[in-house]
This record gives structure tokens, sequence and C-alpha cells, in this order.
């Protein structure tokens, strides 16, 4: 587990949403101003804590030797990808969720694997979902349930990284090194 706080300078993978979606809101402009290093959001749940300090002990049930906490950097996109584990040839993200209500995969998981993916190397990766019962979210110590464990596979989408998603990292990441905000959100802000 990564516990750096500070997303300053860089675009993560699980910036991919705010990269490829409407850059002409209010949360993207605030979602920028932390790239740049102006605002300093922390935004900290129960769930997301819980999620923190699960992630090692579900990786560990599912394949001990999987490598943990890898971080890749590509200078020229100002893009940093942490990874929750690897192998050799496959990305390991690990998600968890309230096992009541079930898990439904959000398409910004999806994209999220596929710039790990990229940024890697790896054409294969698994996303675990692990679905947590109330007294998980306080005790990170019982033990992992692997009925409760679903595993996904994500194919990598070459294509969209190359079409949709690459573009649009390059334009800010040029912004990004040189401080500014992109021309075509200041126009429509006026």
């Amino acid at each position: 587990m990564i516990t750096s706080h500070d997303r300053s300078g860089y675009f993560g993978a699980s910036d991919v949403d705010r990269i490829v979606g409407n850059w002409k809101t209010k949360t993207w402009m605030d979602w920028y101003l932390e790239k740049l290093g102006i605002a300093r959001p922390r935004i900290e749940t129960q769930a997301m804590n819980a999620g923190t300090h699960w992630e090692h002990r579900i990786l560990d049930a599912i394949d001990p030797l999987i490598e943990k906490d890898k971080q890749i950097i590509i200078e020229e996109l100002r893009l940093r990808v942490n990874y929750d584990g690897t192998t050799e040839d496959t990305d390991h993200e690990v998600k968890t969720f309230a096992w009541k209500k079930g898990f439904k995969m959000p398409k910004k998981y999806i994209r999220q694997v596929q710039v790990q993916m990229f940024a890697g190397g790896y054409r294969k990766a698994e996303l675990h979902a692990y679905g947590l019962i109330d007294e998980e979210y306080d005790n990170y110590f019982l033990p992992v349930n692997k009925q409760r464990l679903l595993d996904f596979p994500i194919e990598y989408d070459e294509g969209w990284i190359h079409t949709v998603f690459l573009p649009k990292l390059r334009r800010l990441a040029e912004c990004l090194k040189t401080g500014k905000i992109p021309e075509e959100v200041l126009n429509e802000i006026g």
C-alpha cells in the first residue's frame, strides 16, 4: 500500500475518468488544481481505509508471490502508476465493496486497469473484488474469505489507449509541465 497522499505533479491510473472526461466542470477544475499543487483536498472514508488495509491481505490470499506496491513513472506523460500487485505478466488490481450490496463493475475500474496495463507493458490483468462484511470495515485482522472474492479478467484495449486516452493525456501533460490550465478549459470559463 503506497501511503503518500500527494497527487500533485503527475496523473495516475485512477485519474483516467478525469483525463478522458468533461474538462469543463468545477469538479474537473478542482482536480486539475490538485495536480498543479494549488489545492490539496483529502477525502478519507471508512470504506477507503478498509480497502487500503485489506489490499495486501487479499493479494496474499490469491498468491503470496504477487509483488506488491510497484510504481512506474513515465515522465514525458507525467504518468505515475501505482500497482496493487503484479506478477511477471499480469497486473492485479484489488477493489473492495460492501458484500451486502453486491458488485457491479464500474467502467472507471476497467479504464484504470487499461492505463495500468499500458504503463507497465502488461497485456493481462485481473481485477479482484472482495466483498467486505460489516465487521471487516473496522477489523483488518479477520481472515480473507475466498467465498467473497470475485475475479474478473480484463483484456487490453490498445485502440482505446491510443485513440482516446493518450491524446488527452499528452495534452494535459504539456499543460502540467508548464503549470498552465488548458486553453480549451480557459476559453470555456471565459
